[in-house]
């Protein structure tokens, strides 16, 4: 039993240790990006690719109100016959980009998700938003890998265990869903 507390004491120690200031900074980017009309693309990689779909579903229904504006939100990570053809033709690290490629336009956001921070496919889609006037956001852990020197916003959870990281941005999805319904809810009143 000591397992178990030791990992829910780790899992709580990195969620009470996230970056407040920064997570509000991300929800001002993308609750501008909702204002503007832009479109949000998150993808990551394993767990990370869950997170991802979760997320995009949350934003994309959870805070959908008849009459609002709703996120543009998209998960790379969902079309599995997509991925793997472009893992197939060109090569695994084009997942993502190949995909921003065809949809991607100025002012849109990014949301690269990946634990180590240093997952190519994640890393080149990123690059790619950034060079062609993106806005880039990362959700990382340990040191921050080279995600931190890429995205705009990279949110490094404090943690060296990859469960405990991939617990903590789950936790940040559910925050960005609440704050978001809440304000959606604010604009319905």
């Amino acid at each position: 039993m000591d397992q178990v507390r030791d990992y829910l004491y780790r899992t709580a120690e990195a969620i009470r240790a996230l970056p407040v200031e920064q997570i509000e900074r991300i929800i001002d980017l993308l609750w501008q990006a909702r204002q503007e009309g832009r479109q949000i693309f998150v993808f990551g990689n394993g767990g990370s690719a869950m997170t991802a779909s979760h997320l995009a579903c949350d934003l994309g229904k959870g805070t959908a109100r008849p009459g609002h504006r709703r996120f543009k939100v998209l998960s790379l990570a969902d079309n599995v016959a997509l991925m793997t053809a472009y893992a197939n033709d060109l090569a695994y690290e084009d997942i993502f980009v190949e995909q921003l490629i065809n949809l991607f336009q100025p002012g849109d956001v990014v949301i690269g998700i990946s634990g180590s921070g240093n997952s190519e496919n994640v890393l080149q889609a990123v690059r790619y938003a950034r060079e062609h006037g993106g806005v880039t956001i990362g959700f990382t852990g340990f040191q921050g890998g080279k995600l931190k020197d890429l995205a705009e916003e990279c949110l490094i959870v404090p943690s060296n265990d990859m469960q405990n990281i991939e617990d903590a941005h789950l936790v940040l999805t559910h925050i960005l869903m609440q704050v978001f319904h809440r304000r959606v809810e604010e604009e319905t009143e």
